[in-house]
């Protein structure tokens, strides 16, 4: 997966800003934030999207998901949006699969 964005960031080829990490989770901040508070939790193995984790590997997807959480804590917010996009029109852009979490500002719905 040596073209993969996240995958290089995975294994330290590419440092992000990361502000957390378990044993099968990374969190780092987004380069192109959309809140104050924009963290993206990508799963160490490599899956095309959130419905593919699931499957394959369940217990590495609330992985992510506690992960998420406590990012967004560790940021100072109890309240946050967590965003999982699938496919390209759903504005996936890298694909791998990554839950952005977004706090520090109200945040409309429906998103946009």
């Amino acid at each position: 997966m040596s073209e993969c964005l996240f995958c290089r960031f995975v294994s330290g080829e590419i440092t992000p800003d990361v502000v957390a990490e378990t044993d099968h989770s990374l969190a780092f901040r987004d380069i192109n934030p959309q809140a104050p508070t924009h963290v993206l939790v990508v799963p160490k193995r490599h899956v095309v999207n959130a419905a593919e984790l699931a499957q394959v590997a369940p217990a590495e997807l609330a992985d992510v998901l506690a992960l998420a959480g406590r990012a967004a804590l560790a940021d100072g917010h109890e309240d946050y949006r967590l965003v999982f996009n699938t496919g390209f029109e759903a504005g996936q852009r890298v694909f791998h699969a990554h839950l952005h979490v977004l706090a520090g500002r109200p945040l409309a719905w429906p998103p946009g």
